[in-house]
């Protein structure tokens, strides 16, 4: 087996509190061995018989970001909505009509090739695992199409055909509901399923039948919810024993203490947040109620046209209310959590050897320094990595 060690790391986010100080299990002058693209210890020093060893030149160590809400596979620009906000406009669900025209016109080569530049540009910024949505397309074939270009890139697919409801279903809503049930979902090769439940999108009741059906054919749940309004989204995320609910920005209490008590990660897109300017200091009541808290770019061309987890930790922290430590927990643990995953968003024996080396003295730069890219290297299974591969 390779062993490779690497050194000289000035500060080591394992975000393991029985390795390290506090919450982040932090360490100092810190070395990783890993074998086979798997982490094997953390200590001070090189061990013994080590094939490789590599100097990270004292810089900060974290794991890579977990972007576990992302909707990359789409064609053309609402830079214009964008614009309209900012003169006072309020954003509405309806411009994804606007991008499910584009996504439909565009060709398999320039979905892919967008998807890829997306990716890279998330990889620069640190995101080393991701999950992909479908829905843009809602209908069989590009629904199809979509999710089988995002497994070229990740494992982690999402089947939204349940996004919206495309205009030629407007006058029968539950007619593209039961296509969604009887020809989408048994087609699909996702590993997950997800439906946005709120105002101007799905009912509850259109909800509990896509999950219904879903879960038959083995789809796993997640769910968009009480992003324009308060609903039945979290109770139904709960009821189906959802792996996250995403949005939440008009959540009640009632609503925040379900969650918390649940096995349900509340998802929160600062990138969304900072686009339409709906809810401040959203975060906080989450995190004060207990519950397990994730934060994902939320990279779509309308409400959130970011691949920086960075730029969304800058603004989970100035916007939402997070500290630092908990922006960066909730961008690698929480993330994680969020797609089920016990492989990844930790420093720790036994996970996947992908981190992110920066070239400043602690992670609370990557607040402190908004909009400036600190990321000096990024490994994947403890490779150097340049562009986006699976």
């Amino acid at each position: 087996m390779s062993s490779i060690a690497f050194t000289n790391i000035g500060l080591l986010v394992t975000n393991d509190p029985h390795i390290g100080e506090g919450a982040l299990g932090l360490l100092r002058d810190a070395t990783v061995t890993i074998e086979n693209g798997s982490i094997v210890s953390i200590g001070n020093s090189v061990p013994l018989g080590v094939d490789t060893v590599v100097d990270l030149a004292d810089r900060t160590v974290l794991p890579g970001f977990v972007d576990s809400h992302t909707h990359l596979i789409f064609a053309g620009d609402r830079s214009d909505e964008f614009a309209a906000r900012s003169s006072g406009t309020t954003y509405t669900a309806g411009g994804i009509k606007r991008t499910v025209a584009a996504t439909r016109a565009a060709s398999s080569d320039q979905l892919r090739a967008n998807a890829q530049r997306l990716l890279n540009e998330a990889l620069q910024s640190g995101t080393t695992s991701v999950e992909i949505k479908s829905g843009y397309g809602l209908t069989p074939d590009s629904e199809e199409l979509a999710i089988n270009i995002a497994s070229e890139f990740t494992n982690e697919t999402t089947l939204l055909a349940a996004h919206v409801v495309p205009e030629e279903f407007l006058g029968d809503p539950d007619a593209y509901v039961q296509l969604i049930i009887d020809k989408i979902i048994p087609a699909t090769k996702a590993k997950w399923i997800d439906v946005f439940c709120d105002r101007g999108a799905f009912t509850p009741e259109q909800t509990r039948r896509i999950f219904s059906a879903a879960s038959h054919n083995g789809l796993l749940p997640r769910i968009h919810a009480n992003q324009l309004e308060s609903g039945e989204g979290i109770a139904i995320a709960i009821e189906f024993d959802a792996a996250s609910a995403d949005h939440l920005s008009t959540s009640s209490k009632n609503d925040i203490e379900l969650i918390a008590a649940s096995k349900t990660v509340a998802t929160l897109l600062p990138g969304a947040e900072f686009s339409t300017h709906l809810v401040p200091g959203l975060g906080r009541s989450f995190l004060d109620a207990g519950a397990m808290v994730a934060i994902a770019t939320d990279c779509n061309p309308g409400s959130s046209f970011t691949t920086s987890m960075p730029f969304c930790i800058a603004s989970a922290v100035s916007l939402l209310g997070f500290t630092v430590d908990e922006a960066i927990h909730a961008a690698t643990v929480g993330g994680a959590a969020a797609l089920r995953r016990t492989d990844i968003g930790k420093i720790a024996p036994g996970y996947t050897a992908d981190f992110i080396a920066l070239d400043a003295p602690s992670y609370i730069h990557l607040a402190y320094r908004p909009g400036v890219n600190l990321v000096k290297s990024i490994y994947k299974s403890g490779k150097e990595v340049r562009t986006w591969q699976k």
